[in-house]
């Protein structure tokens, strides 16, 4: 089942923020702790709250396997198109669960809520090095926007 989340999702959306901050600190430890919270409790709470930042839960059997936290981007400044995206600030599947399909069902619920929205398009950041994920979500049709590079000193 796919519903919003609420405050009794805390526990096991932190359980799953944890995953993802091991796949982030294995890839760049320099830049990601190896322990440590995206979001305090109070701002994910926040987050669940805030219809600009929808975040969505899939739940089977009473556990939560998965999540996307998604956020309305309005841009409308100097030389880009005045229009709105939704970003997919983080999308996490049990590793336990990876496969079933939960990864898609998540994205494909944020693509309603971009068109539901008016959205341009859906975007989103995947680290290099992070190859599962990248080639899932072009398996999903998702293409590079553009590159951030850097050099590091």
């Amino acid at each position: 089942m796919l519903r919003p989340a609420n405050p009794k999702d805390l526990p096991a959306v932190n359980r799953l923020l944890g995953e993802v901050l091991c796949v982030h600190n294995g890839i760049r430890p320099d830049l990601f702790r190896p322990e440590g919270k995206k979001y305090t409790d109070a701002e994910l709470l926040k987050l669940f709250s805030d219809p600009d930042t929808p975040v969505y839960v899939y739940e089977k059997d009473g556990e939560v396997l998965g999540y996307v936290f998604l956020e309305i981007q309005h841009h409308d400044s100097g030389s880009l198109q005045a229009l709105s995206s939704l970003y997919i600030d983080d999308l996490c599947v049990d590793s336990a669960h990876r496969g079933e399909g939960i990864g898609r069902i998540l994205y494909e619920r944020a693509l309603e809520i971009a068109r539901e929205r008016g959205c341009h398009n859906v975007t989103l950041h995947v680290w290099e090095g992070n190859d599962e994920a990248r080639a899932f979500y072009e398996h999903l049709g998702m293409k590079p926007q553009f590159t951030s590079m850097e050099t590091i000193l």
